[in-house]
């Protein structure tokens, strides 16, 4: 795991200076060691900012040439499959000599030999690299299948000074001289909707991100030119997805769950090679508690194990995690955040992650990466679960919801909806106290008018759309716009013959997942120099799953079936049948306390109209709704929060 940069420049007098610099920036990312490789004449200069994880000697430092000298490459990952990679090319190559025993050696040895795309295919791994090919003059960037690796690239300047950029993180490319960073208006709409900006857009007019399963290929002549051209697709979800439905698994119930459990151990195992100390984050969950069970099942020592709670116990699954870790025996480690915790840790949002990010559980996520730094380097992590197995609850709604919308005109549940938003989200919360049934559920009121939202929706698709949304029109929040197309809108893949809950899977694999969870993890786990692997989303894994048939995923109301069965064998029941909880913050509670002043600052009516960006009052309405206990719009309120807070950073 490591930070890596790169520029092409007409003017290469102060390449060195400006490498260090931008280097430096990211240098949280890769603390054990940087290095840099230029070519005055040829304008280009690579950089890279390494963690030590595999191989620590200085065979592994970077930027690294191929043995035949064509290839210079920075790059940021691991690959799993790297040994077995080392004996295929040692079968065809009886000459090669290696310095070393990192998997960039080999990635470079393997591309040198099999070139860019046949080496992508058959790589396993998370990965973002840059390449330069000294032979061809061409410039490849690249990202793992999944996008658990981030990486920007874009032109900036003006004229001869004009300069091509790309990096793990926004903070490189911004040391860059040349860099403007005019902010895309019209990108901020996105942000508000899912509570993050998706690929390829960034905050920055001209800056891209690299779609995952991608590489983009630049001759010298068009990083001359100034031109950019299109990536290309080396492998896809949405193309497994489909092949997946139209060629389904016929075997039985117990040999799926045994093939499938094969795979999960398989990834476990590949994933949890390290020469440092490795460890997990243990949530409670399903999820992890799955990735948990199978690691130490795999291991001869305690796995160190890592949890974050809350006082407010409607937020926190700790208690379970670590009733959990005692049964497997690992060595659990846990600390309980406080309002004073959240208070220190949010200053610090908006400069971990570079553009306006939201996602309040980036808050818990930051604690329990923190905690893991102290006792490990690596630690795996439960995510993609929920997107295999049909784990979140829009999945649920949408089948709930399915033969409501098919029975009940729109124009009744329009009176429906109107009848439940009559009665406020925490009365709603303070009257199911009462019901048994759902004394269970976290936030009842909250869930209560999403679902009186989704009423008003006239596909399922539109509910599904919603449900993926916080401001629901932000092009009325955000003064002269328009919203940008995603993979959710114009550029929507063809899933028609998946049913609802399919098509949402699919749909949050290529946009939730990549855009909001990878980004959440990478850049929390990376800001305390933490490398966080993820089995879940190992490629092979990802295609058999899409193969299990979908009743083994849902059934009787219950998503992640199967993958309870597995997980049944090592963790009781009692541990882990409970309603979902996610790794949320009392975000509701903290904004009317302790983080009142905080976001007062930020949202004041005369700062509002002088910068420009949102409609005051509109804004101010809901803020004081809030305030006083009238509504809940602590999600909306984050997400202008975290933009305002991000405004004040990097201006």
């Amino acid at each position: 795991m490591c930070g890596i940069t790169g520029f092409y420049s007409k003017s290469p007098s102060t390449f060195n200076n400006i490498i260090i610099k931008m280097n430096s920036a990211i240098s949280h990312r890769g603390p054990d060691n940087n290095g840099t490789w230029s070519n005055e004449n040829l304008g280009l200069v690579l950089g890279h900012q390494r963690l030590s994880i595999i191989d620590l000697s200085k065979a592994g430092n970077q930027p690294m040439r191929s043995n035949s000298g064509r290839y210079i490459l920075t790059y940021n990952g691991e690959i799993y499959n790297h040994l077995k990679i080392r004996t295929e090319l040692e079968k065809n190559n009886s000459n090669l000599k290696w310095r070393g025993y990192s998997d960039t050696e080999t990635l470079l040895e393997a591309i040198d030999f099999w070139g860019v795309e046949n080496t992508l295919n058959k790589i396993d791994g998370m990965f973002a690299f840059g390449l330069w090919d000294q032979k061809s003059h061409c410039l490849t960037l690249a990202r793992d299948r999944v996008g658990e690796k981030p990486l920007y690239y874009g032109y900036q300047g003006e004229g001869n000074g004009k300069v091509f950029l790309f990096g793990s993180e926004l903070k490189a490319l911004k040391a860059h001289p040349e860099f403007r960073g005019e902010i895309d208006r019209n990108v901020i709409a996105l942000q508000l909707r899912h509570n993050c900006i998706p690929a390829p857009y960034s905050i920055y007019k001209d800056i891209y991100k690299l779609t995952p399963g991608h590489y983009l290929q630049i001759k010298e002549n068009n990083l001359k030119k100034n031109f950019l051209p299109k990536s290309k697709s080396y492998w896809s979800l949405i193309e497994n997805v489909i092949y997946g439905d139209n060629n389904q698994l016929s075997l039985n119930e117990k040999d799926i769950q045994k093939d499938l459990e094969k795979h999960l151990k398989s990834s476990v195992q590949k994933q949890m090679i390290s020469d440092v100390p490795l460890g997990a984050f243990l949530s409670g969950g399903i999820d992890s508690s799955t990735i948990v069970a199978l690691m130490q099942l795999q291991s001869k020592d305690p796995i160190k194990t890592f949890t974050i709670g809350f006082s407010e116990n409607d937020y926190s699954e700790a208690i379970y995690a670590k009733k959990i870790a005692k049964h497997l025996g690992t060595d659990h480690t846990e600390l309980y955040v406080s309002p004073k915790n959240a208070l220190e840790v949010i200053p610090k949002l908006s400069t971990i992650y570079d553009e306006p990010f939201s996602d309040s559980s980036q808050v818990p996520t930051f604690l329990v990466s923190q905690l893991a730094k102290q006792h490990v380097k690596v630690a795996l992590s439960g995510d993609g679960g929920d997107e295999l197995f049909c784990g979140y609850n829009r999945y649920i709604i949408s089948k709930r919801f399915s033969n409501l919308f098919r029975f009940m005109p729109l124009s009744f549940r329009k009176l429906l909806s109107l009848g439940t938003k009559s009665i406020s989200s925490q009365n709603w919360k303070k009257i199911s106290k009462f019901i048994p049934k759902f004394k269970q559920y976290t936030n009842f009121g909250d869930q209560m008018y999403k679902g009186a939202n989704v009423l008003n929706a006239k596909t399922m698709y539109q509910l599904y759309y919603m449900l993926c949304s916080h401001w629901q029109n932000p092009e009325q929040v955000i003064m002269n716009i328009k919203e940008p197309g995603t993979f959710l809108t114009e550029f929507k893949p063809n899933l028609e013959k998946l049913d609802i809950q399919q098509q949402m899977m699919a749909l949050d694999s290529i946009t939730y997942l990549p855009d909001d969870i990878l980004v959440k993890i990478d850049r929390a786990a990376m800001a305390s120099s933490l490398e966080t692997r993820v089995p879940f989303l190992d490629h092979k894994l990802i295609e058999y799953v899409w193969r299990i048939p979908h009743s083994f995923k849902l059934r009787q109301g219950t998503g992640k079936w199967i993958l309870r069965q597995i997980l049944n064998q090592y963790v009781p029941k009692n541990l882990t049948e409970r309603p979902k909880m996610g790794f949320g913050v009392p975000l509701c509670e903290w904004l009317r306390g302790p983080l009142k002043d905080w976001a007062e600052n930020l949202l004041n009516e005369k700062r509002l109209k002088q910068e420009g960006y949102f409609n005051p009052k509109l804004i101010r309405d809901k803020w004081e709704e809030h305030i006083h206990g009238k509504e809940n719009w602590q999600y909306e309120l984050w997400d202008i929060l975290m933009f305002q807070a991000w405004v004040d950073e990097n201006n």
